[in-house]
């Protein structure tokens, strides 16, 4: 296994449903990225499309956003990049596959391969298809990848397939932050008017960012899924003002022990870039305890329980009383 990897997280407030803008972004990242060395570069959830506009949007109107994976022209322009510039990288879109949408992350590889994951816990719309698979795979890179989604990660029992199925490095593109949570402790709408005085008043807008609305809320689950996990982690988030409610960046690397490798929480566009150190992977706490297991004791785990909620219920629905 290659042990070292200098990786990148990128944030940035893309426009909703402007391909040509959110795609020039990536290609300038990708070539900042590139001149310092990286070899692995991880843009948000749905930031060719833009994301949360697509909420109450009719199928035409998803549709017309969506492209097929790999032969649309915002996988092989993301193909020519990886491949010109000698790096792996992911970014998030629409798919359409027949008559299927799918929120989608794909990862291209310099050598003209490609990976796709279909966000399994899809709640954006009903006319986006949930995915049904784990996506872990061998990069080349000369180490293991695995992606999940956005809420995908906010379920343990993902974190723990993706690092049963071998993934040393997790890619976990996201677009959160910010949002109107029916938890009193779990984030929060931002002001707006906080992200529009950004350049004149950064500091207020800012602090809601570290605060509990962004960084807060993070550090309460997301270092531990690459610490109890024994992967390291890539949180690549967008930022600023999204179809009403402002995400709040907070792009970070963490490693296999949930320590922050490098992290921003500055309200604007932003590449955080740091070295992964994969020999620290054999001996980390998580793989140890993955070794522990005794699967014999988790059958319940498949097991349904009759609470469970549809992918739409778990975004808009009450809690179950």
């Amino acid at each position: 296994m290659t042990m070292r990897v200098k990786a990148a997280s990128v944030q940035f407030c893309h426009r909703a449903g402007d391909k040509e803008y959110n795609l020039a972004t990536i290609a300038r990242y990708v070539r900042e990225a590139a001149s310092r060395g990286v070899q692995l570069i991880v843009f948000p959830e749905m930031c060719i499309t833009g994301y949360w506009h697509v909420v109450g949007m009719d199928r035409a109107g998803i549709a017309a956003l969506a492209e097929p994976v790999p032969d649309g022209p915002s996988v092989t322009a993301l193909l020519a990049l990886a491949r010109e510039h000698g790096v792996v990288l992911g970014a998030g879109l629409i798919e359409v596959d027949g008559d299927t949408l799918h929120n989608s992350y794909v990862v291209a590889e310099p050598d003209g391969s490609w990976h796709v994951h279909r966000k399994i816990h899809a709640f954006e719309s009903e006319h986006i298809t949930p995915g049904e698979d784990y996506t872990v795979f061998a990069s080349t890179l000369g180490c293991t990848l695995g992606v999940l989604t956005c809420y995908d990660n906010n379920i343990v029992e993902n974190a723990r397939m993706t690092a049963l199925l071998g993934a040393d490095i997790l890619l976990a593109p996201h677009q959160t932050g910010g949002v109107a949570s029916r938890s009193p402790h779990a984030m929060g709408t931002i002001d707006p008017a906080l992200w529009a005085a950004r350049d004149t008043d950064p500091q207020a807008i800012e602090a809601e960012f570290h605060g509990d609305k962004g960084r807060g809320w993070l550090m309460r689950w997301l270092p531990s899924r690459a610490h109890d996990n024994g992967m390291f982690l890539v949180f690549a988030n967008g930022v600023g003002l999204d179809h009403g409610e402002v995400r709040t960046g907070n792009a970070m690397l963490i490693d296999c022990y949930g320590r922050i490798i490098a992290e921003t929480w500055r309200a604007r566009d932003e590449m955080v870039v740091g070295e992964l150190d994969l020999s620290l992977l054999a001996r980390s706490t998580g793989r140890r305890w993955l070794r522990g297991r005794r699967p014999e004791l988790y059958r319940a785990l498949t097991e349904p329980t009759g609470r469970e909620m549809a992918p739409l219920e778990a975004r808009f629905s009450p809690e179950p009383t």
